[in-house]
């Protein structure tokens, strides 16, 4: 399985995104997206459901601990029930 900064580069390219787009669409910094991508600096959980998001693949595929990109289906409400 791929890591974090590799799996972020590889979305990026497969979906011919560039680093400028996805920061401007999760309202962080260019230089923030290559931090992530060299592995200088790790995302905060709103910053990976925000690229989850914008990527539509799951926390896990993106977080490098599965291979299949399926995101979850979502839940009608609107908080969580354990």
């Amino acid at each position: 399985m791929s890591s974090f900064p590799e799996r972020l580069s590889e979305l990026l390219s497969a979906t011919n995104s560039t680093k400028r787009a996805l920061a401007r669409a999760i309202g962080i910094s260019e230089r923030m997206i290559q931090y992530y991508i060299t592995g200088a600096k790790s995302p905060t959980l709103d910053v990976l459901v925000a690229m989850a998001d914008y990527f539509n693949v799951g926390l896990d595929y993106l977080a490098g601990r599965s291979d299949d990109p399926t995101p979850p289906p979502r839940s009608p409400s609107s908080g969580w029930d354990p």
